[in-house]
């Protein structure tokens, strides 16, 4: 799983000892014994990889330091243990992803590389491909059917931050530009933090509860489908079952099984036909609201809390340096998304960031001195 700027044997044996670390990690944490296992099978592949590049360093005459996860790994470990191993999931699937395209090209790595790719696919698709299949609820986990708290939402959660961060900091650069007094920046600037914050919350939850009475609904029309319609019903997840590896016998076992009990098929059809958790359905939109409204103050808050206490060119330089701090942890966190390495991507957030907060104080600057004059 080493990222696209590593290149020698000792980093990709690090790089491999880190998936070691992690795949582990996902296994303790998961809940589901089935999935369980496969985390420790992956652990275990990837425990050969780095055995390989471990024989080709010391063939070099090279030596082995002691292995420490790196800060990234650490990171995706304490989350899934938080939040559970579907939180980290798709940024793992994108760190294998990555690391198949390292090998490429890199002596000794040819049979690494088709693995790598294999753990990628197996990451994003596993139901397809374990023999014997899963059931209901871990088929859909394992296709990422309902990750509400999972890597998209942590996504959603770093972008909220951010615009949080850049739109204030935007804003704030633009009334000080304009020379307005102390008092006006920090008003606007609590303005902007209330009025984005708000509109965010506002629009997540009406999208999380739009989607709630859409799922709501689709799940009504299932349960009038089961009982009108019991066998075409059970004939629909066994061909689900059976697309996805499982053989014709034993995939319609399990659909025979499943349709005895019609709460247990309506979740199982929720679950395989419709791609709906029906215990979350989608999750709570107050809790959506109220982590979107969060999530942006914080962001936006960082470039108004100079103002409290200084004023004039010196509040404008602190707003500055605060929201380079935050754009660049931003940028950091990221990387857990993208592998890509922390210097890179934080740089690149901060460079967008105070690119926009130049624009608008120019503007400011121009609007103020206009009015002036």
């Amino acid at each position: 799983m080493a990222s696209a700027t590593e290149s020698t044997p000792l980093d990709y044996w690090q790089d491999e000892m880190n998936s070691v670390a992690l795949y582990e990690a996902l296994a303790a944490a998961e809940k589901n014994p089935k999935l369980a296992e496969l985390y420790r099978r992956l652990a275990a592949a990837e425990r050969g990889h780095a055995a390989t590049w471990a024989e080709q360093i010391r063939a070099e005459g090279g030596a082995l330091p002691a292995f420490r996860p790196a800060w990234r790994t650490r990171a995706l470990i304490w989350l899934a243990g938080r939040f559970g191993p579907e939180v980290v999931l798709p940024s793992v699937t994108a760190m294998e992803t990555n690391g198949s395209r390292s090998y490429a090209g890199q002596p000794g790595a040819q049979a690494l590389t088709a693995a790598e790719r294999s753990h990628a696919r197996l990451l994003g698709q596993l139901a397809r491909t374990t023999p014997g299949g899963l059931e209901g609820a871990a088929l859909a986990q394992l296709e990422g059917r309902h990750r509400t708290a999972g890597g998209n939402a942590l996504r959603a959660a770093v972008l909220g931050a951010n615009d949080g961060l850049v739109s204030n900091l935007s804003l704030v650069m633009g009334v000080a530009g304009a020379e307005l007094s102390n008092a006006s920046i920090l008003v606007t600037g609590l303005a902007g933090l209330l009025a984005g914050a708000i509109s965010m919350a506002l629009g997540e939850w009406i999208s999380v509860q739009s989607s709630r009475e859409l799922y709501e609904k689709q799940i009504k029309t299932e349960q009038a489908e089961i009982a009108a319609a019991p066998e075409e019903e059970a004939e629909e997840l066994a061909l689900i079952y059976q697309a996805r590896g499982l053989p014709e016998a034993q995939a319609r076992d399990l659909a025979r099984r499943l349709m005895a009990d019609r709460g247990t098929a309506l979740a199982a059809l929720a679950r395989d036909e419709l791609g709906i958790d029906p215990e979350e359905l989608g999750g709570s939109a107050w809790e959506a609201a109220l982590t979107s409204f969060v999530l942006f103050a914080v962001g936006a808050v960082l470039p108004v809390i100079p103002f409290t206490f200084l004023t004039g060119l010196t509040a404008v330089i602190a707003s500055a340096l605060f929201s380079t701090i935050g754009l660049f942890a931003i940028g950091a966190v990221i990387t857990l998304f993208t592998g890509r390495p922390v210097w890179w991507s934080g740089a690149r957030q901060v460079l967008f960031g105070l690119a926009a907060a130049a624009v608008t104080y120019g503007i400011g600057r121009l609007i103020g001195v206009s009015l002036a004059g």
